[in-house]
């Protein structure tokens, strides 16, 4: 089995890599992918750099250039729900396209022709990360997770995409990765540790917490990673 381990930024997949300790590195493509040998699976471990076009061209690579046959995202976001703080972690029932707009046309926001509104994580994954919690003793919040190619900092942009797609969390990557795996029928899951509040004071959080909050989620994904080599 070959699994993908995927980040947006160095600061998301760094304590992964810290924990297989030795991989290849491998330069394709524009980004740089990491491969390595973990308790008898084979892994390829990448951060995609910002935004839904670098993420889904990661994405694509893992699984078509790598083959890559399950993904898992470590990472972090911005709460919306009032439920979720600092730290806490959320793992995306479906995703949505938060910034994807042709209501011009009538059709409802997030939603292209021959496409959906929303993309479903696979629901095997989601139970696996459940009973991970659980072993961890952590509490771990599930939900619908919204993207865009914003960094949100503002209420009543914030509020306006929690109204729309009922999300409880937003970001910039987890929406084109679940594009591109159900196109390509990997399954896939996404886990996101909390760094701000995605409102007037998200930069400062953001910042302050993102060290702390991937690691948190890094941990959570190598635990999930424990579980399928069982």
């Amino acid at each position: 089995m070959k699994i993908a381990i995927m980040g947006a930024m160095p600061e998301e997949i760094a304590p992964i890599l810290e924990k297989v300790k030795e991989y290849k590195t491998i330069e394709y493509a524009g980004n740089r992918y990491y491969e390595a040998s973990y308790k008898g699976v084979e892994l390829v471990i990448a951060y995609s750099k910002i935004g839904k076009v670098f993420s889904t061209l990661t994405a694509t690579t893992m699984c078509a250039y790598f083959g890559a046959q399950k993904l898992l995202f470590s990472g972090v976001a911005g709460a919306i729900s009032s439920k979720l703080k600092v730290g806490d972690l959320i793992v995306a029932t479906k995703l949505a396209q938060h910034d994807l707009d042709i209501s011009a046309f009538g059709h409802p926001f997030g939603y292209v022709p021959e496409g959906a509104v929303y993309v479903e994580a696979d629901k095997e994954l989601i139970g696996l990360a459940k009973e991970v919690a659980k072993e961890m003793g952590k509490p771990l919040q599930e939900g619908i997770i919204a993207t865009g190619d914003q960094f949100v900092a503002d209420e009543k942009r914030k509020n306006w995409i929690g109204k729309t797609f009922h999300a409880d969390a937003l970001e910039m990557e987890g929406a084109s990765v679940a594009v591109v795996c159900d196109a390509l029928d990997v399954p896939f899951f996404i886990l996101r540790a909390i760094s701000d509040a995605a409102d007037m004071d998200a930069s400062f959080s953001f910042d302050e917490f993102l060290e702390t909050s991937a690691v948190e989620s890094a941990e959570f994904v190598m635990k999930m990673v424990d579980k399928l080599v069982c």
